[in-house]
């Protein structure tokens, strides 16, 4: 390895314990001289060890490992000496000098990018000790088992299933249905997540965007019943509507993207326009708002998802995908427009992942284009009917008139626009 190259990786290990240095011993601060076990400079000077050992030992891995045990039995006899002066019990000192050690010693040895992306992480987690712990006391256990399915799902499930089409048609892949699958449940977990962290008293703005990022037909009945409870309050929740329509847009731009990114500037066109429009009265209602006098500002959103839902779910998105391909099959991509519109009634999630899927080798982008986008119009028309069915009069004519404005200045873009 040239000279050059070397120093780098040695000033990145170097760097690399200056970081969780910098976390440890701010955290000590407070204590006077040699009454804590490291510090800044034991820290850093554990990443360089690590860096130049892994050098010395590059061919020889047995001796790096009995460095690393010498370090570790050091560095935990001092630590063992500090707790019990102070009577407490902590174990993360010790784990975190042991990592800094090893990041060290992967700087010279291994890729020191990914050295440093760990390093960044593992000082996340140290310094951010008081938020973590605050946010695991007031964990629920429905949470827990929710983030242990989503687990399951992702690391378990997913990699024992075929991933190759099981039909005659060869539109059933179970590993990519699955995927899909665990997309959904994964946007959203985080929505429910985000909620959960920021609290649930801070407006029915952050109600409404949480409850687009998770589903805005669940909001819209959530928002549309509290107007039906509380009619003075319809102008605002029919806000909380339309910034949940915002999201849901956006969302299925994304999802959209994130498959086929070819698909983006297409739908951000008709999809983008739909969005300004719901965007325009949501300035106007949360604009006149003065500190939420009367308004509820509470979503009432269920826990993360629950397996059965999610298998439902999959079971939705492979029985899509597989009528899509048929129907490309015998009547030819047009025919796939009708599916886009049945399928709105109820979902836009489901088909948007079916055809931006279909996109790279089934159908053709415009095809995929037309029909999410039939899709979200389709969608965003139910949900009006939802406001005026399940809420009041005043909440469904916002609601309606901009969905209908939002689906003209859709159609408008998707003629105008040079797609």
């Amino acid at each position: 390895m040239p000279e050059l190259e070397v120093l780098k990786r040695l000033a990145v290990a170097l760097a690399i314990g200056l970081l969780v240095g910098l976390e440890r011993g701010w955290r000590s601060r407070e204590e006077a001289e040699g009454e804590r076990t490291a510090g800044l400079r034991t820290y850093a000077l554990s990443g360089l060890l690590g860096g130049v050992a892994g050098l010395l030992t590059a061919d020889n891995h047995v001796a790096l490992a009995v460095i690393f045990v010498a370090f570790t039995a050091t560095f935990a006899a001092f630590q063992w000496r500090e707790l019990s002066a102070a009577g407490t019990y902590s174990v993360t000192s010790v784990v975190a000098a042991m990592l800094t050690f090893v990041v060290g010693a992967y700087a010279v040895l291994g890729v020191p990018h990914i050295a440093v992306a760990i390093a960044v992480a593992m000082t996340l987690l140290l310094a951010l000790k008081q938020p973590l712990h605050r946010w695991l006391r007031r964990l629920t256990w429905p949470e827990i088992r929710a983030t242990l399915t989503l687990l399951a799902m992702s690391f378990l499930l997913l990699p024992v299933l075929p991933d190759r089409p099981l039909d005659p048609w060869g539109a059933l892949n179970p590993a990519e249905i699955w995927l899909l699958a665990i997309i959904i449940a994964g946007v959203s977990f985080a929505g429910y997540a985000a909620v959960r962290i920021m609290g649930d008293q801070a407006g029915v703005a952050l109600a409404g965007l949480a409850g687009g990022l998770a589903s805005s037909t669940a909001a819209t009945l959530a928002f549309a019943r509290m107007a039906r409870q509380q009619p003075a309050a319809a102008p605002l929740l029919a806000g909380g509507i339309l910034l949940a329509g915002i999201v849901m847009l956006v969302r299925v731009i994304a999802i959209a993207g994130a498959l086929n990114a070819a698909l983006i500037v297409p739908l951000l066109w008709p999809l983008g326009a739909g969005a300004v429009i719901f965007g325009l009265p949501c300035l106007v209602i949360f604009g006149r708002l003065r500190d939420g006098a009367g308004a509820p500002t509470q979503l009432a959103m269920r826990n993360p998802f629950e397996l059965g839902t999610v298998l439902k779910l999959a079971g939705f998105i492979a029985i899509l995908m597989l009528v899509a391909r048929i129907v490309v099959d015998r009547l030819g991509e047009q025919a796939l427009l009708v599916v886009a519109m049945i399928s709105g009634l109820a979902d836009v999630d489901a088909l948007t992942l079916s055809l931006s899927r279909m996109s790279h080798d089934g159908i053709s982008p415009a095809t995929a284009v037309a029909g999410i986008a039939l899709t979200a119009g389709v969608n965003t028309l139910v949900k009006a009917v939802l406001a005026a069915v399940a809420g009041t009069l005043r909440t469904g004519v916002i609601v309606g008139a901009t969905s209908l404005a939002a689906i003209a200045a859709g159609s408008a873009v998707w003629y105008l626009a040079p797609l």
